[in-house]
């Protein structure tokens, strides 16, 4: 089946001009080395910090979708914190946003596709999260692959923002380890409801996802403050797909070592560098890379111990990470 039943974004009545897309590289650089480096072969070490700048209210509109456990075991206060989630979740989310549904129990259904969310449809979705009532087992990769796919079958992904929200108690008793789901760069946001909840899957699955995070909600309070930290990241994306690629400079120096966290790395063998995927930037988001450089001996004549030395790989190295930051904007689906 196919999830290409996206709707379109249409501005409301008398709403003026339509945001302007966030300007693409909307990120800055800064490069952090010694000043000065040995005559003979020796080893440096690079920081690269990449910040997101100051969001603005032009931002891009978000796709989100909603993956809901309506299982058995989410009967009662579960179900009931769960929807009161969601509703804020709806309430949140302007007329450049669309939001889709997708609950799961023994199967997974989509509820709806991605929709506006406008005055005429908020009460709609509200409607389709007061009806959902509980019953079944609790298959979390079925949903899983179902609310990926309403993202990967859309027809309008250009410069929109994504997201999957994926609420649950964590007892899976169906279908394939969620763990093992590929998930793509998309974030996969998890929540686990209950006192019971389980969190080894819910975990999994938001490690597992380019910049996902899990979040326990016990009680009310919880569910606020985790709902609108969750939120407050998603709409204000400033950069999407963020990479930055660090090269060697000729000969000059060697890259032996890129650390940047968990984030997937690819190397070049030929060109001699290394490509760090990080995913989407939030504003004022600081993410930062170390890079090992292996020097040569220097091919400058002189008795003075120390030269000015690193410069220019530096340069290079933030010249080529702007010019890789400023990609962004996500492949059609």
């Amino acid at each position: 089946m196919s999830f290409n039943d996206d709707e379109p974004i249409i501005p409301p009545p008398n709403s003026g001009p339509r945001p302007t897309p966030i300007v693409p590289g909307r990120v800055q650089l800064v490069s952090k080395n010694n000043n000065m480096a040995p005559l003979e072969e020796n080893t440096q070490k690079v920081l690269l910090e990449l910040t997101g700048g100051d969001s603005t209210s032009d931002r891009s509109g978000l796709d989100l979708v909603a993956v809901l456990d309506v299982s058995g075991s989410m009967q009662g206060e579960k179900i009931e914190k769960m929807k009161t989630a969601m509703k804020f979740v709806v309430k949140k989310l302007s007329s450049i946003d669309r939001l889709s549904i997708v609950t799961f129990l023994d199967t997974a259904s989509r509820i709806c596709p991605l929709r506006q969310v406008t005055e005429a449809s908020q009460p709609q979705l509200l409607g389709l999260i007061d009806a959902l009532r509980p019953g079944g087992n609790t298959n979390i990769s079925d949903g899983l692959k179902t609310g990926l796919k309403v993202l990967a079958d859309r027809k309008l992904s250009s410069g929109r923002v994504v997201g999957v929200m994926l609420m649950s108690d964590g007892q899976q008793n169906r279908g394939e380890p969620a763990a093992g789901v590929p998930i793509g760069n998309v974030p996969v946001y998890t929540f686990g409801f209950g006192a019971d909840y389980d969190p080894t899957v819910l975990n999994a699955v938001a490690r597992n996802s380019m910049g996902g995070t899990f979040s326990v909600v016990n009680d009310v309070d919880k569910l606020s403050m985790a709902f609108s930290q969750c939120l407050a990241g998603l709409l204000t994306v400033v950069v999407q797909d963020l990479t930055v690629t660090v090269a060697r400079v000729d000969d000059e120096s060697t890259i032996q070592k890129v650390a940047a966290g968990n984030y997937p790395q690819t190397q070049d063998a030929d060109a001699g560098s290394v490509t760090v995927a990080f995913g989407d930037l939030y504003s004022k988001e600081v993410r930062k890379v170390i890079v090992d450089l292996l020097r040569a001996r220097s091919r400058h004549p002189g008795g003075d111990l120390l030269v000015q030395g690193g410069r220019e790989a530096v340069r290079r190295a933030a010249r080529d990470g702007d010019r890789a930051a400023q990609r962004h904007g996500l492949p059609g689906g």
